[in-house]
């Protein structure tokens, strides 16, 4: 009882230090994105396809209500113990330092959004190891996904997008994996974050199964080295595609917001490749943005999405059905949630008895906003 009342107050204490911490984020990283915009001054003008953005502007309320809700929902995880408190202030002097190189390469990136020219990198990356839509400058960010200065500059980049809820966001489909694997001995468990990139979920699986074999898989060099410093595990360069493991081997699969950057028929290749290196019951915990219908009262922001950032399969994307996707695969969806513009799914493999389930399911429910 008394362990039990100590760990509570320790959980406790941990959601009280994230709170903390996600509101400095918060209003840092808005900080810097509103800087951003004023220095660019982005216009849907500059766009790609303006006659598609149809949806009427929400209200700041109704922005503010949803964003809030990416910080109370991990808060509530952290308070629980589903997984660690992971957040992580930098430095002044380095925080001030990431602020400027971010400032300073949004005018590099505002000048290839104005000129449409996305595939800046493409000669650059010529190497046949590198499928053609993987080369080129999506988000028109620098150096696309081949450079070791992309990789570093990627979290803030994406922070200052969201205004702080980048890991809120992810973390959502970290909530259900930890409790699709809560009862399972970590010893021995093989988990996998395919596409991992810069490394910042990477990061929270290694705290949360820190006795699991944790390792990361991505096509880029450069953000491999990233991830594999900033995460401590083991990396290895694979085009999701192909995945370097045998048939069965995979306890668990992440994959964070890499579907709505593939072409609709490599979709439907890596959704089979997951399924054959999951073992019958393995689990997929997915992440993505949200789509078409998902959240009605935000879907302006949708629209302007791909008009803003080179994002070339978006909009098949968002009239996809990953239920079925992952169906045809051999993965039954159990559970999903939702917070801001992220929406998190789990896919288990089906048992040979054609279930789909691995153990007790009874935890799983279908959450929104």
């Amino acid at each position: 009882m008394v362990d039990t009342l100590r760990a509570r107050r320790a959980f406790a204490s941990d959601a009280a230090a994230a709170s903390g911490l996600s509101a400095a984020k918060a209003v840092w990283w808005t900080l810097n994105g509103l800087a951003a915009r004023t220095v660019v001054r982005p216009s849907i003008k500059d766009g790609v396809r303006p006659e598609r953005i149809s949806a009427s502007a929400p209200s700041r309320q109704q922005v503010t209500r949803a964003w809030f809700e990416a910080f109370t929902k991990d808060a509530a995880d952290i308070r629980s113990g589903l997984y660690p408190q992971t957040e992580r202030i930098a430095p002044p002097a380095r925080a001030l330092a990431r602020a400027i190189d971010f400032l300073w390469d949004a005018v590099a990136v505002d000048r290839r959004r104005r000129a449409r020219n996305g595939v800046e990198v493409r000669d650059e990356a010529g190497s046949p190891a590198f499928p053609n839509y993987y080369r080129q400058n999506f988000h028109y960010q620098s150096g696309g996904w081949f450079t070791r200065d992309s990789a570093r500059r990627y979290e803030a980049q994406v922070e200052a997008l969201f205004s702080g809820t980048a890991g809120a966001m992810r973390r959502r489909a970290l909530s259900l994996l930890a409790r699709a694997l809560r009862s399972r001995d970590q010893r021995g468990l093989v988990i996998v974050d395919a596409a991992c990139g810069a490394g910042a979920f990477l990061q929270d699986l290694k705290a949360t199964f820190p006795r699991a074999d944790v390792m990361g898989v991505d096509l880029s060099p450069a953000y491999l080295a990233q991830a594999q410093a900033r995460a401590g595990a083991p990396c290895a360069q694979a085009n999701v595609e192909r995945l370097p493991f045998a048939d069965g081997s995979v306890d668990a699969l992440t994959c964070i917001y890499l579907f709505h950057e593939l072409p609709p028929r490599i979709r439907t290749a890596v959704a089979a490749e997951f399924a054959r290196v999951l073992r019958p019951g393995g689990v997929l915990a997915f992440a993505d943005s949200v789509q078409a219908g998902d959240r009605p009262d935000l879907e302006r922001l949708l629209q302007v999405f791909p008009v803003f950032f080179h994002e070339p399969f978006y909009d098949s994307f968002q009239g996809l059905d990953l239920e079925q996707l992952f169906a045809d695969a051999g993965l039954v969806q159990e559970g999903e949630d939702m917070a801001f513009l992220t929406k998190a799914r789990l896919f288990r493999k089906r048992t040979p008895d054609g279930s789909g389930q691995g153990g007790d399911a009874s935890w799983v429910s279908t959450t929104g906003s």
